[in-house]
């Protein structure tokens, strides 16, 4: 395990356990250290202060550790356990119910770069740092192993969340068990068709359930308009929930076509309705209103220089959702832009309403859901947004 060194002062971010080591922070790094490899990090006097993935990068280091420890079979299977202990204290395992959810979520878990993904028996990988996608098989034994989670196949799906050079070298995998073209997945009494290897992120969007569950509660009777619904999540809950019809668009044909799919597995055929259109079209042309308006856009910033553009983008579309919710209806309004962060993306909310003359309240504000959680000592890792408003 080779050395880097933090110029003086740079240890202080580390005294509170934050895990990113930038680096304008690091002295000299050695030419022999390579993209990936486990470093020992230690503070201007030698002092052994962490260990962790090295990356040639502004993010040069990702620390799996606050002291000096082996990076070995034990230590994988330590860390997952643990997650694993925490996801079952969660009620995740309930086959036949919900047995799809996220297993490790980066820093939140003591795993930077690492995101994990439980779909029925299938475990997805990805690896966000080179040093986590070199571990890839290591990871992949671990999880083959947990007791009470039966995966008997793991994919490593990862190619588009690594840097640029790195990633052309990068071939999406399956690491253990037989290729599966479709799954079957379980949540919240609901079954969802996964498809792990053509879908977008892992194939489904685990950090929503929560508040999926809020739109189940108020669904009953409801006409509901679904917009950027992917393969149908919210809708199922609102159909579940007693909705009288739902509307879901999205500008993806494959993922309108697994939604209705969906809906008819549940047997909700008759009350779904798909568009394929694109959002903010629709919600300019039409003169349909609806109890329940749900926007869940995919990020519109994922740099700060494109942060102000954002925001015009949301403000924008949550004007156009507001004039489509009837007098006494709710909307539900997320962003999952991790440069726009919750006071901003209230603001942006606020100044939509303005516009819009509409009297709103607050009923709840959103985020994701426990089994995707940011570490007290990482705020970044806090991602989703979101409010559900009543409107007058």
């Amino acid at each position: 395990m080779q050395i880097l060194k933090l110029n003086k002062g740079r240890d202080q971010s580390i005294a509170r356990r934050h895990p990113w080591i930038f680096s304008r922070a690091l002295q000299k790094v050695p030419k022999s250290v390579a993209d990936g490899d486990v470093v020992q990090i230690q503070d201007d006097e030698g002092n052994i202060i962490g260990v962790g993935h090295y990356q040639d990068s502004s993010l040069a280091v990702r620390l799996l550790a606050f002291e000096a420890v082996s990076i070995d079979h034990a230590f994988w299977k330590n860390r997952i356990y643990a997650a694993y202990e925490y996801r079952k204290a969660l009620g995740f395992l309930e086959p036949g119910v919900t047995d799809s959810f996220r297993l490790i979520h980066g820093e939140g878990d003591q795993l930077p770069g690492l995101i994990i993904d439980i779909y029925n028996t299938v475990a997805v990988v990805q690896a966000h740092s080179i040093g986590m996608h070199k571990a890839r098989q290591k990871i992949a034994d671990v999880l083959m192993t947990i007791p009470g989670l039966k995966i008997d196949a793991v994919y490593a799906k990862s190619k588009e969340a690594l840097p640029g050079e790195y990633a052309n070298e990068v071939t999406d995998e399956w690491l253990q068990g037989n290729p599966v073209e479709e799954i079957i997945a379980h949540e919240g009494g609901l079954q969802f068709i996964v498809n792990v290897m053509t879908g977008q992120k892992t194939g489904f969007f685990l950090d929503q359930r929560p508040n999926r569950e809020l739109v189940r509660q108020y669904s009953k009777d409801a006409s509901v308009l679904n917009c950027f619904c992917y393969t149908g999540g919210f809708s199922l809950y609102a159909l579940q929930g007693g909705a009288k019809n739902v509307l879901s668009i999205d500008s993806s044909a494959t993922a309108l076509t697994i939604a209705d799919k969906n809906a008819a597995l549940n047997s909700f055929a008759d009350q779904h309705e798909s568009l394929k259109e694109n959002v903010l079209t629709y919600l300019t042309k039409t003169d349909s209103l609806y109890d329940i308006v749900i926007v869940d856009p995919p990020a519109f910033a994922k740099t700060l220089s494109k942060r102000h553009n954002a925001v015009q983008a949301y403000k924008r579309l949550n004007i156009l959702a507001m004039a489509r919710v009837k007098p006494g209806g709710m909307l539900f309004t997320f962003s999952c832009s991790q440069v726009v962060d919750r006071q901003l993306f209230n603001h942006t909310i606020v100044a939509a309403a303005i516009e819009s003359n509409r009297m709103a309240r607050v009923m709840h504000e959103l985020s994701q859901g426990p089994d995707h959680p940011s570490s007290i000592f990482h705020p970044e890792g806090h991602y989703l947004k979101g409010l559900a408003l009543y409107l007058e």
